[in-house]
């Protein structure tokens, strides 16, 4: 038979607790009843009940949370509560059953019934009550709050802070406990006032009429508290809200809900983020290669003009050196003829004076052309090989001065680059090795200017070189027209002044004639000169 199957009258909140501890010692009397067989239990108040066999662990949650619940009869309370003293006090002890972890804690408590919507103070808050105090210097004066908290954590509570209550009077003898604001706080909370209710120092011991002594009492905050009139109430509403188990679970789902939704936004606008960062990396690579691939087309067409410009000169060197070796030749020629007409007008001793004055007239004539033509290879020799050297000279500069232009244009490439990595890097992240990566590439970014600095201070030096090298040419120009100015505008080349300065002209052309033109003229007109002297 169950043992509440005797008749009993209804009782009030004020009974409960002397009720409760009526049949705590009955369960004592009887022990061994609520035991099915083994480690399997069954409860003696819920008979009726579809479950009749828990585990100890089991058994504990039932007993505490009939006894919670605020939709319970106030009989059905008191039986389990005694029957949850008698389970932790005298069972646990006597069938020596191992306590897990879980069961030191007592378990946070599951939520049935109407339990889910009584209302706590939220954040988790405790009631000290019966702290010692003493009247001194006509105020009240009591320990400190870290005291009691140290007090409280080394029983396992794992309070956050203590707050003692004080008023006109000093010190009210009250204190709050502040818990987590999670879970785990609850759950502390919990264990906290069952702790004090088992030693009978709950709130409803508190609120009994018989003297307290000095003993503490201790409670969960709840609705009645938050809402009282007295010291607790006021700071309670200045600190806390009522909040039920159900809102707080509905909270945090929406919490957790919404902070979801953020990562998700945050990650789509990182996304694409990096979508676009990829795309001007794309857009960048195809302007490198565009870059390369001209830079290609201009070397090679360089490379076809030098090679052009060097067979001209090399053919125009050709062309002066047989046109000289056929001066020579002539002028040899010329001589032996004369010397052979020499010799025969000297043996036949026929000739009269006019034939030797004309002969010794044109003798001096021909040594005097000789001479000239001397002095006129000689100086178209000098004026060839400088252009020789002046070409060569230039055109060292130029491929010098071209290669670094192309190392430049490949720093500014690299630089262009690496400031698009480090873009990218910087969208990744804030982590060790994205911050480790991103100093690395400014440290590059930073030589590659400095390259680029004095890469800029070297192609300015090649620039003033290849400066000097053109006025090398230009006073080897010079020479020439010093050489050519007797020759009339009808000329097919001439010296023609444009207001303070003198310029070759290639009057066939009308346009200014290259020195390679008129140093091919000159010997043009030395030829013509023999010609004519035949």
């Amino acid at each position: 038979m169950s043992m509440s199957s005797e008749e009993e009258t209804d009782i009030s909140e004020s009974e409960m607790e002397e009720y409760a501890d009526t049949w705590y010692q009955k369960l004592k009397e009887s022990y061994g009843k609520e035991k099915i067989s083994g480690k399997v239990y069954r409860c003696p108040f819920c008979p009726g009940k579809k479950q009749q066999a828990y585990s100890f662990h089991d058994l504990v949650q039932h007993s505490w949370g009939v006894n919670t619940a605020s939709s319970r009869k106030v009989n059905d309370k008191g039986k389990h509560l005694g029957l949850s003293r008698y389970l932790n006090n005298d069972l646990l002890r006597k069938d020596s059953i191992p306590m897990s972890d879980e069961m030191k804690t007592e378990l946070q408590p599951t939520h049935h019934g109407n339990d889910v919507d009584e209302k706590y103070a939220f954040p988790w808050m405790g009631i000290v009550a019966n702290l010692p105090i003493e009247w001194k210097d006509g105020r009240y004066v009591g320990k400190s709050g870290s005291g009691l908290r140290d007090e409280l954590t080394s029983k396992g509570f794992s309070p956050q802070r203590v707050h003692p209550l004080w008023n006109y009077k000093g010190h009210s003898g009250k204190a709050v406990v502040e818990f987590e604001n999670n879970w785990n706080g609850f759950a502390n909370a919990i264990k906290f006032q069952k702790n004090f209710e088992s030693q009978h120092q709950g709130k409803r011991d508190y609120l009994s009429p018989p003297d307290k002594g000095d003993k503490l009492y201790g409670w969960v905050a709840k609705a009645d508290d938050y809402n009282s009139s007295g010291i607790i109430g006021d700071y309670l509403r200045k600190t806390v809200d009522l909040k039920s188990i159900s809102e707080v679970e509905a909270e945090e789902k929406r919490k957790t809900n919404s902070l979801v939704s953020n990562l998700s936004n945050t990650i789509e606008a990182k996304r694409r983020s990096l979508m676009e960062i990829e795309s001007k990396c794309n857009e960048t690579s195809m302007s490198i290669k565009n870059v390369m691939r001209q830079r290609d087309e201009m070397v090679q067409q360089y490379n076809e003009d030098l090679q052009r410009m060097a067979k001209n000169a090399h053919d125009q060197l050709e062309k002066m050196f047989k046109e000289q070796e056929k001066s020579k030749s002539y002028f040899e020629a010329r001589r032996k003829e004369l010397e052979l007409r020499e010799k025969e007008l000297v043996e036949r001793e026929a000739l009269n004076d006019n034939q030797r004055q004309e002969l010794h007239l044109l003798k001096q004539m021909n040594e005097k052309a000789a001479m000239e033509q001397k002095k006129l290879d000689e100086s178209v020799l000098v004026l060839a090989e400088e252009q020789k050297k002046a070409k060569e000279t230039l055109r060292q500069k130029n491929m010098e001065l071209q290669k670094k232009l192309d190392l430049k244009q490949a720093l500014e490439l690299e630089i262009e680059r690496l400031t698009g990595a480090m873009q990218v890097t910087k969208h990744m992240g804030d982590g060790q090795d994205v911050k480790k990566k991103l100093d690395e590439i400014e440290e590059s970014l930073k030589e590659k200017k400095e390259e680029l600095e004095a890469l800029e201070a070297l192609n300015q030096t090649l620039v003033v070189k290849q400066q000097m090298a053109s006025v090398e040419l230009n006073d080897a120009r010079k020479e020439l027209i010093d050489g050519m100015k007797e020759n009339t505008s009808r000329a097919l080349i001439s010296v023609k002044r444009m207001g303070e300065l003198e310029d070759l002209r290639n009057n066939k052309l009308g346009r200014e004639a290259t020195l390679s033109e008129g140093i091919t003229y000159l010997l043009q007109q030395l030829k013509a000169s023999k010609a004519k002297k035949r």
